[in-house]
């Protein structure tokens, strides 16, 4: 049995930290009305350009992230990362064309450079590893390749 040469409990932390923020984030794309960060984020996504329903669905990503994130699985961290620089690479350039507050646009910038490095970090092996799980789960519990 090999021993790991350093600790994994800071990464972990890493994740639950963004995995709870990205939750705090879908709560106030649900939340009707004003939240604490600012106006209904149904009016602000209109004054963006968007319809106010697309808050719901990029909160439903952010909640679907931040659920993969704590999974302790290279795989769903991996794919909430991507999905997370996906979204925001689009808030990077929402808030950019419509000129947001200097503060906004390094706060979504530095988020976006996270989540790039762990897409990164925890990039598979190979492709089919995500396309075909249960192979991958079987060599990780030492099976060898699954039919």
């Amino acid at each position: 049995m090999a021993t790991r040469s350093r600790p994994r409990w800071p990464l972990t932390v890493l994740y639950w930290a963004l995995a709870a923020e990205f939750l705090l984030g879908a709560a106030t794309k649900f939340w009707q009305g004003p939240t604490f960060v600012g106006p209904d984020y149904g009016d602000r996504f209109v004054a963006w350009g968007y319809p106010a329903w697309f808050a719901i669905v990029v909160g439903a990503v952010e909640l679907g992230c931040a659920v993969l994130l704590v999974i302790p699985r290279r795989r769903s961290r991996f794919l909430a990362s991507a999905a997370m620089v996906l979204l925001l690479t689009g808030a990077v350039t929402t808030h950019i064309v419509n000129h947001m507050a200097a503060v906004d646009n390094i706060a979504v910038s530095a988020h976006l450079v996270v989540m790039a490095m762990l897409a990164l970090a925890n990039w598979p092996g190979d492709w089919k590893e995500l396309l075909r799980p249960w192979r991958a789960d079987a060599r990780e519990r030492g099976f060898g390749a699954a039919a």
